[in-house]
């Protein structure tokens, strides 16, 4: 259910906390109040998070729509219909994925002349390169791979949203708000380096204690890493670093911690927010170790002036699972090569 029936002229459509903080940090820049719909996902630790980002955001006086959009066949049309007169009437669309085929769909019934993306992590690297070079929208770690019966269906309103996503002089103003290394931004999108200033001035500076914290990523829950590899280098990374503390990705399943813990002896953590926040709130380590992913980018900047550092551990080929395609090898390793402020362990 809604928490409000009235809608701004900036309409921001998020799907992941990292999305919603990235839509505070846009907001706070630019001196805007915004509705926020919030297309809720399933899984249970997104929404968590999620929830504890729209009571942030509203504490900042935005409006917080809350859709079910997931909950039963009936939802998306459900969804779609409520928000379709808000859609028409926006000025400006904000989104945070535009590989989402939810967003996408939206894109097609808006006639909002100006659209920004916010960063959605890693994936907006790949989404600018995409875009400059004309090709459709597919997630990273899926390129490679032929499109299966549901991509072919989506092909169409996918074109369409890619179109709404190119800037068109008189027509349509696209602006990309990243803190990502953006190194062939398409003709006509304006770029904004994200800071993270409203992290900053809300939490933190953190405490800070001995030794090492490791971040959790789910490449094995997307098919990219073996889990018996994964864990093997979780656990050479933690003995050898004196790490004691692992914070969980959101995605990453119940019984692959279980292990982990196991098996490493780390205190899994599931964190209640984004990272960013987790580490300006604290305490936090000395040295944050990751594997290639959103926070090697993000940390160094939310952390700026702390003393912490940010570590990176590369993915070993031999880590990788069978069948992962050459693009997703060297996405990793740019990934990794293209952060600033961090070291390679």
């Amino acid at each position: 259910m809604s928490s409000s029936s009235t809608f701004s002229s900036t309409l921001c459509f998020v799907e992941s906390p990292v999305q919603l903080l990235n839509v505070l940090e846009w907001a706070h820049l630019a001196g805007a109040e915004a509705t926020v719909v919030v297309l809720s996902p399933t899984d249970p630790m997104t929404r968590g998070q999620l929830r504890r980002m729209a009571e942030l955001a509203r504490a900042d006086g935005h409006t917080v729509r809350w859709e079910e959009a997931r909950g039963g066949p009936a939802a998306p049309f459900q969804t779609i219909g409520g928000l379709a007169g808000a859609l028409r009437a926006a000025d400006r669309i904000v989104i945070g994925d535009p590989f989402s085929r939810y967003v996408q769909l939206l894109l097609t019934i808006t006639r909002a002349r100006d659209l920004v993306v916010v960063d959605d992590g890693t994936a907006t690297m790949e989404f600018v390169a995409q875009l400059a070079r004309g090709e459709r929208l597919v997630r990273w770690h899926r390129r490679g791979g032929r499109p299966g019966p549901r991509d072919l269906v989506f092909a169409p309103v996918s074109a369409a949203a890619r179109r709404r996503l190119t800037p068109a002089p008189g027509r349509t103003a696209v602006s990309l708000f990243t803190s990502m290394p953006v190194e062939e931004a398409p003709d006509g999108v304006t770029v904004t380096t994200n800071a993270y200033a409203w992290t900053r001035a809300r939490f933190g500076p953190p405490r800070i204690t001995r030794g090492a914290d490791l971040v959790g990523t789910s490449l094995v829950e997307t098919g990219v890493v073996d889990l018996d590899r994964y864990l093997q280098a979780v656990g050479g990374l933690a003995a050898a670093h004196g790490a004691t503390r692992y914070f969980a990705h959101r995605r990453e399943s119940a019984d692959k911690l279980h292990r982990l813990a196991g098996e490493t002896g780390l205190e899994v953590v599931r964190p209640d927010l984004p990272l960013e926040l987790i580490a300006r709130r604290g305490p936090i380590g000395g040295t944050i170790l990751s594997f290639p992913s959103t926070v090697v980018h993000t940390l160094p900047i939310a952390l700026e002036g702390t003393g912490v550092k940010v570590a990176v551990c590369e993915i070993d080929p031999s880590w990788l699972s069978e069948g992962v395609s050459d693009h997703a090898q060297g996405f990793l390793r740019g990934i990794a090569g293209s952060a600033r402020g961090v070291r390679t362990v």
